[in-house]
């Protein structure tokens, strides 16, 4: 699925796009089930809005701005279960962390027309720091993604700077680092972009009139351990690809209650 050069380009950049990971019906079938959730959430009166309360924009212009996310998709259709272990992720997936990888989590984020939100730039690592830092996030576009509707941008390199300090622990200071700093990750539906969760990244306003739903997957390996209490989602620890060489860590340390 990949080359040597690929994997050294994200080892030097901190990112990477590769394309057709999934097919037409594939991400078809992804699409629908997104709206299907939707639905479900609206019938339940459950939702969240992610749009960034932050001071980069008048408080009346935030208002109309939409930022649809769920967590835990593999347990609301089975088809996000096929995917996270899609036999094109794990190709990559093996090449850029290892033979051992484990899921730690995975979302939705869904920029509805012409009031999608943006996501200013930040690093994951504040939400589930690790100790190699061999976490990635994998992000799948489920609609064709450019400047005009919010596609991704990054910062190639940033991951080598090391876990910066992020306002309220989520965000990066906007004024120095703009969501026009990043570099731009234009992409099809179908493709996936990897990377590191010290990469810097975000994503402007949807300005258009089409969609932009991503499905997002979180990947570690499978010996890259927490080094704080961090983030927790059900599904943690799931191995899909390779084996867990740590017999005594073979599921989270939760209590079903």
């Amino acid at each position: 699925m990949i080359k040597p050069q690929d994997v050294q380009f994200y080892n030097d950049n901190g990112y990477l796009l590769v394309r057709g990971v999934f097919s037409e019906d594939e991400t078809e079938a992804m699409r629908k089930a997104v709206d299907r959730i939707i639905e479900r959430a609206a019938a339940w009166k459950s939702g969240q809005n992610h749009a960034w309360q932050g001071d980069f924009m008048p408080p009346e212009e935030l208002k109309k701005l939409v930022l649809k996310g769920f967590h835990d998709m593999h347990y609301h259709d089975a088809c996000f279960l096929q995917a996270l272990a899609h036999p094109n992720m794990t190709a990559v997936l093996s090449q850029l962390i290892g033979p051992n990888v484990q899921l730690h989590h995975s979302k939705m984020l869904v920029k509805p027309p012409e009031n999608g939100a943006a996501f200013p730039m930040h690093q994951d690592y504040p939400y589930f720091p690790h100790e190699k830092h061999t976490m990635l996030a994998a992000s799948v576009h489920l609609d064709d993604a450019d400047d005009t509707n919010g596609c991704l941008r990054v910062i190639p390199g940033s991951h080598k700077q090391g876990a910066l300090p992020h306002v309220g622990a989520h965000y990066l200071n906007h004024k120095e680092y703009p969501i026009s700093m990043g570099t731009l990750c234009p992409a099809k539906a179908g493709d996936v972009l990897f990377f590191n969760y010290l990469t810097i990244h975000g994503s402007d306003v949807n300005r258009s009139q089409r969609f932009r739903r991503n499905v997002l997957f979180q990947y570690r390996d499978a010996s890259d351990f927490p080094v704080k209490k961090a983030h927790f989602d059900w599904g943690m620890g799931l191995m899909v690809c390779g084996e867990n060489p740590h017999f005594d860590k073979v599921k989270p340390a939760y209590q079903i209650v």
